[in-house]
């Protein structure tokens, strides 16, 4: 009955994104009841998706249980990006820091330390999130249903990086959002998670378990700097990073 329960929200979110209806939400007898079980299905959503190349994740403050979803390489980008409108219900765009690894961060029964998944970091890098979502409306239903639907995840772009070693001082970071070529957002901090590397040591003790892990070369990226702010055609979106670099998307 659960298996049933799941296949019928997979098969009205991956309808959605075929350019389907969009529900308002998920059906009350095909909606997880749990978080953990919200991940399960998210896992299988992903299955049909494509493999996990990389990760989302972040926290509504820097005590609070954290989230994720993963990414499959058909919606992450290199900076410049040209992405059409055509292909989002709506876009929100999100300054945000993502980091690529060197070494795998495997399952494994001890927990990671800090210096381990800090060694295991190639690069840092500036980037921009775009969030969607495959329901109605943004904002209309509760976690469990978003975090099956990729945790509102819609496009990755990524842009210039340090290599290892590059420390992001969560207060003092200075990050900007322009929009058009006007600073939308220009502020130190901002990243309700507070450190990001708390974020990764989550994912590499169990948050990417079903998945085996964190894989070498995966792309992470560890919430918004800037909050939500909602473009149509014909933006250009610039975020940048103090001593990290720039990403750039164009919405055509």
């Amino acid at each position: 009955m659960a298996h049933a329960q799941m296949s019928l929200a997979l098969d009205s979110l991956m309808a959605a994104r075929r350019g389907g209806p969009r529900p308002v939400r998920l059906k009350p007898e095909a909606t997880p009841d749990t978080l953990a079980q919200a991940y399960g299905w998210q896992d299988a959503l992903l299955a049909r998706l494509g493999a996990v190349t990389g990760w989302k994740v972040g926290a509504d403050s820097p005590a609070s249980e954290p989230f994720r979803a993963g990414l499959t390489a058909s919606t992450i980008h290199l900076s410049p990006a040209q992405l059409g409108r055509r292909g989002f219900n709506v876009i929100g765009v999100e300054a945000e820091i993502a980091y690529t690894l060197a070494h795998p961060l495997p399952v494994r029964a001890e927990p990671y330390t800090r210096a381990e998944v800090l060694a295991a970091i190639g690069s840092v890098h500036a980037a921009i999130e775009i969030v969607d979502t495959r329901f109605a409306a943004w904002g209309i239903v509760e976690r469990p249903s978003q975090i099956v639907d990729q945790f509102n995840h819609g496009a990755l772009i990524i842009g210039e990086g340090q290599a290892h070693g590059f420390e992001v001082d969560p207060q003092k970071q200075m990050v900007q959002l322009d929009l058009n070529g006007e600073p939308a957002v220009r502020k130190a901090g901002g990243n309700s998670a507070g450190d990001a590397v708390n974020l990764l040591i989550w994912l590499a003790n169990g948050g990417a378990a079903s998945q085996g892990g964190l894989a070498a070369d995966a792309t992470i990226t560890t919430g918004s700097w800037t909050g939500t702010l909602f473009v149509g055609p014909g933006t250009q979106v610039r975020a940048s990073f103090d001593g990290i670099g720039e990403a750039v998307l164009e919405i055509v």
